[in-house]
């Protein structure tokens, strides 16, 4: 396969950097599942940028840096928040559904999410993901300069210095400078591993959520182009900082739906069970506080009282108001015997969003020339220890267009010819059950050991865990075929190794990070930057 540009996920980021760059490169969007399967689709709240004239870019930076625990680049909040209302005009003119209020500015309703100084949050309804992705999924289909390829996951970019004879990219001409030139790709429906060759790859892979045992992500989130961009030479940064949801539905026959922030932010309250409110105990902002004190709060809480879940309540606010606001959350409760007009909902904190990632640039570049990193998958300074609430949409768009720009601006060479994917020397798996027990060992001592409060000591054992399934994993990887499964399982294996180096490595407590060893925060706030060995 053949392309100008690879993108690998189809999220906001992967479908808008396609349609930026579909009018003039040839472009394929390789997805493990479906397009409208990643985590876009079930963002809830809505995306974050200045829309009203009593708002001002300085406001939403300065709320930013608050929520970051200081460790935000200044640089990167700026250019984002700065660019972030052209990439909402740009979605409306995409034919986006957001939900109107013919009294505001834009036209548009704007909410209020925990961390925000004020309303400027556009969304649609409670669907904000759902109503974007549909929307940009329909151009995507119909442009003749896009090419799908669902249920395909990608195995791992191709790079120069890998291949052998050590070939020299014309746009390096130095074999210590490796170069990107496409990846390996399996086929789930045949199995059949393709490589494509492209002058430029983008990975918008999304987080790595299911790295732990409970998360509000969907089963893609396995921190793929992580992985991938490590194993290729690049730069990963700020792993450490994992951000948990407070507000996952708490119900046994429901896996990861997500109650959105805009429920707090709309007076929705935190209870105990007897009906105590207990978070103005834990902060002046109450339910309004950034997510990381919150999510602490509600863990301490449980823990206190040996709970299985707290309670969100916005009963309080009229009935027709809440099922206008919040109409699928209301039909989704509803289905499980839960009237949240007339009933507290209860929640527990969940793994949400991977705040580091592959470490980028402005316009989306990594370390390895002709790789761009776009979404969950890439650090680029925004979120520093803590994501203020509904920046990561904003931040795939952004990055979407100047990235997309980079890649206009810079037509590299055709690739050489790739090597095919070499199977001679792997067989059929004889026990597939030891993907599946690992996978769950992995996610439920990454649950116990590296979650919302940390130790040295639950540190030190995960790291011994992880060194045992890497090993593990590495042999099966080397003697058997790829399935999604074990692709995916290497991913979070490596990913986890990430996060446990990452923290280890943080000697305080910051934003996500909170460490019972050192829980003060240090004079000096530096990011985490982590090499690979080449």
């Amino acid at each position: 396969m053949k392309f100008d540009v690879a993108i690998v996920g189809s999220g906001l980021a992967g479908l808008s950097v396609a349609l930026h760059l579909a009018q003039t490169r040839t472009v394929a969007i390789i997805s493990k599942r479906a397009l409208l399967d990643g985590a876009s689709n079930w963002a809830q709240g809505g995306i974050a940028a200045v829309l009203d004239s009593g708002d001002t870019h300085q406001q939403h930076i300065d709320d930013t840096l608050v929520a970051g625990g200081g460790l935000c680049d200044e640089a990167a909040t700026r250019y984002i928040v700065e660019h972030g209302r052209e990439a909402i005009e740009w979605l409306i003119e995409q034919g986006v559904p957001f939900t109107r209020d013919e009294s505001a500015e834009l036209g548009f309703h704007l909410t209020r999410e925990g961390g925000h100084s004020q309303r400027r949050i556009i969304h649609a309804a409670d669907a904000t993901g759902h109503a974007v992705q549909v929307t940009l999924e329909q151009k995507v289909r119909a442009h003749p300069n896009i090419s799908l390829f669902e249920q395909h996951c990608a195995i791992d970019v191709i790079t120069t210095d890998k291949l052998h004879g050590k070939v020299v990219h014309p746009a390096t001409a130095n074999p210590s400078q490796p170069h990107c030139l496409g990846l390996y790709v399996q086929d789930e429906k045949t199995g059949k591993v393709i490589t494509f060759e492209a002058q430029h790859t983008v990975l918008c892979t999304g987080g790595a959520g299911k790295v732990y045992l409970y998360t509000t992500n969907p089963d893609t989130a396995t921190g793929d182009g992580i992985a991938m961009a490590w194993r290729a030479g690049c730069r990963v940064s700020n792993m450490e900082f994992i951000q948990f949801h407070p507000t996952c539905l708490y119900h046994p026959h429901v896996k990861s739906f997500l109650i959105t922030e805009a429920v707090r932010g709309e007076g929705g309250r935190l209870l105990l069970p007897d009906g105590t409110r207990f978070m103005p105990n834990h902060d002046p902002r109450a339910e309004l506080a950034p997510r990381d004190v919150v999510a602490r709060a509600i863990d301490f809480e449980m823990k206190k009282h040996g709970l299985d879940c707290v309670y969100l309540d916005i009963s309080h606010q009229p009935a027709d108001f809440i099922r206008e606001h919040f109409p699928n959350i209301h039909a989704r409760c509803l289905d499980l015997g839960i009237d949240i007009t007339r009933q507290p909902i209860p929640v527990v904190p969940a793994a949400h969003y991977t705040c580091g990632g592959v470490h980028t640039d402005l316009a989306g570049r990594t370390d390895l020339s002709g790789l761009h990193a776009i979404g969950e998958t890439a650090y680029t300074g925004l979120h520093g220890a803590n994501r203020l609430a509904s920046n990561s949409l904003v931040e795939c768009m952004v990055f979407a267009r100047s990235a997309s720009q980079d890649i206009q601006a810079d037509p590299l060479p055709r690739p050489p010819a790739l090597p095919a994917w070499d199977e001679s020397r792997v067989t059929d798996a004889d026990e597939a059950v030891v993907i599946s027990h690992n996978w769950d060992e992995l996610r439920r001592f990454m649950w116990d050991y590296v979650g919302i409060v940390r130790t040295n000591k639950r540190l030190e054992r995960a790291s011994h865990r992880i060194t045992l399934l890497q090993e593990e994993i590495h042999e099966f990887y080397a003697n058997f075929h790829v399935t999604r499964d074990l692709l995916e399982l290497r991913n979070l294996v490596t990913v986890a190794d990430l996060i446990v180096k990452s923290a280890q490595a943080r000697h305080e407590s910051r934003g996500l990070h909170f460490s019972r060893d050192y829980p003060q925060m240090a004079d000096a706030a530096t990011p985490t930057i982590l090499t690979p060995a080449r």
